[in-house]
């Protein structure tokens, strides 16, 4: 087992567009339907997934500590440090000098992160702990 941790960090680029056809008819997750030939439009992936360009940026995880919140060892992470971080929200948190990504609790003022994987344990913070939140995990990327 490992700590998730981040791998690496990446800026965005609010500069380029990213646009692929976007389909009026939805796909079913049940029983195949007739493919439409009827495209809606452009969806820009930037414009989607992006809300404040300027405040975003992309990490890549390493590890195990979040997986039950369906995030993975080599998945990407899109990231926004202009939210400010609420309970239960999944941040991207300096503790003593290392990056990690855990889910924060905020309860009676009290910060504590919390892994989605039973086999680790709640991470309090305390007045004491080194701690600083980078931004707030918005969107998670992944392949199948």
């Amino acid at each position: 087992m490992k700590e998730t941790k981040v791998a690496a960090i990446y800026t965005s680029d609010p500069t380029t567009a990213c646009r692929r056809p976007l389909f009026v008819a939805s796909v079913s997750a049940g029983f195949p339907s007739p493919a439409d030939d009827y495209i809606e439009g452009q969806l820009d992936l930037n414009k989607h997934l992006i809300r404040h360009p300027a405040a975003t940026y992309f990490v890549r995880v390493r590890g195990d500590s979040m997986i039950e919140a369906g995030i993975h060892s080599g998945d990407i992470l899109i990231v926004d440090r202009s939210l400010e971080p609420k309970d239960k929200n999944v941040v991207i948190a300096n503790v003593d000098g290392e990056l990690t990504v855990k889910r924060i609790s905020i309860q009676r003022k009290k910060l504590t992160l919390l892994p989605e994987n039973k086999h680790y344990p709640p991470q309090p913070i305390d007045k004491n702990t080194p701690f600083e939140v980078w931004g707030i995990v918005t969107h998670v990327i992944h392949s199948l």
